[in-house]
């Protein structure tokens, strides 16, 4: 009996001295579970976000166009803003802006110096621009190989028409009397096309300048102010004035390009017309432009991962099968490049020799 009570009495003690006790083992499982799942419940509240959806999201992303509405350029980029938001990440509004003047040389200036350099403008402005920077053209103040190129939407082939009521029917007719055609700019394609016909070719166009845009030009045409057009992309013609071929109201005296179009096999390619080995490699040069028929591209200085995703955005919706509905629809070819093909492009330009700029500088004056 005394060593049962002395037992007591130890265990009294034990428990009044706060003695550790072992918990229940269900207790211990609780608790180790609980201190676990603690991490794992904060690391899946906080999960990894694409940092570029993150920036073009609820944004708004503008398309810079340098001419006025209802040209080629514009109705071009009008189908592309419709489309491409859905692949850039984020998904932002795309819109439209037009910024017409000196033959689109001020968009691209707008580009290079003045837009926010964070990837929500880009824009497209005449495909002979890095050509005019090249010949060192008044006014210009891009730099074309610091651009970051997104792609091109269309290779080009221009053509040369005037007004089927003109005393002018061929091209043959075009070297022995004046021609007055249209232009946006005395350097763009419009205005430079019928320049390099006039000193490699005999032709004797006469530029009125100052359009603002090439839908402009083809007014002016209509009201009787000019008697034709040079440099107006053969896609151009097809989207928007088709029924002026079917009705036979102009007559297409020449084409600007490498290579023919195919819906066009009877009409004389410029290149055709030069035997003089010299002014064959200027025509190469100038025409070299041709390949990237509809450019797009954004300021320098955006942050690469937006570049990018600009540029990938753009070859999906290359590829996406509404867009190419939409451009079927609106008779708009497409055969594009991307960014890299475009760059490549230009580097090509810009590699051209010395003394070949320096007759290009002669023809444009």
């Amino acid at each position: 009996m005394r060593a049962i009570a002395m037992l007591a009495s130890l265990m009294l003690v034990a428990a009044a001295c706060g003695g550790a006790t072992t918990p229940p083992p269900a207790a211990t499982s609780a608790a180790t579970a609980a201190a676990t799942a603690a991490p794992t419940a904060a690391a899946t509240a906080a999960p990894t976000q694409d940092p570029v959806a993150a920036f073009y999201r609820g944004k708004t992303v503008k398309i810079i166009v340098g001419y006025t509405p209802g040209g080629g350029y514009d109705t071009y980029a009008r189908t592309l803003a419709a489309h491409i938001g859905k692949q850039i990440p984020g998904n932002p509004t795309v819109i439209v802006e037009n910024m017409d003047g000196a033959g689109s040389i001020k968009a691209l200036n707008y580009i290079f110096t003045a837009a926010p350099k964070d990837g929500t403008v880009f824009g497209t402005f005449g495909r002979g621009l890095p050509e005019a920077e090249l010949r060192n053209d008044e006014g210009v103040q891009f730099k074309s190989k610091e651009l970051n190129w997104i792609g091109s939407m269309n290779e080009e082939v221009s053509v040369c028409v005037v007004r089927s009521t003109s005393p002018v029917k061929t091209l043959a007719d075009a070297q022995k009397q004046t021609v007055t055609v249209g232009a946006t700019g005395p350097n763009d394609d419009t205005g430079f096309f019928p320049r390099v016909m006039n000193a490699l070719v005999g032709t004797k166009f006469e530029l009125k300048t100052g359009y603002p845009g090439g839908n402009d030009v083809l007014l002016a045409l209509e009201r009787g102010e000019v008697m034709g057009r040079c440099g107006w992309s053969w896609s151009s013609v097809i989207s928007t004035k088709k029924d002026w071929i079917d009705t036979k109201y102009v007559t297409i005296l020449t084409q600007m390009s490498l290579n023919k179009h195919p819906d066009l096999p009877n009409v004389p390619i410029a290149t055709e017309l030069i035997t003089n080995p010299e002014d064959r490699q200027i025509l190469e040069v100038i025409f070299a432009r041709q390949a990237i028929g509809r450019p797009y591209a954004a300021p320098p200085g955006i942050p690469a991962e937006r570049v990018k995703a600009l540029q990938d955005a753009f070859e999906k919706t290359m590829k996406d099968k509404e867009f190419l509905a939409a451009a079927d629809k609106a008779k708009q070819e497409i055969n594009p490049k991307n960014a890299a093909q475009t760059k490549q492009v230009i580097e090509k330009i810009f590699s051209t020799p010395p003394a070949l700029v320096n007759r290009l500088k002669q023809i444009a004056g």
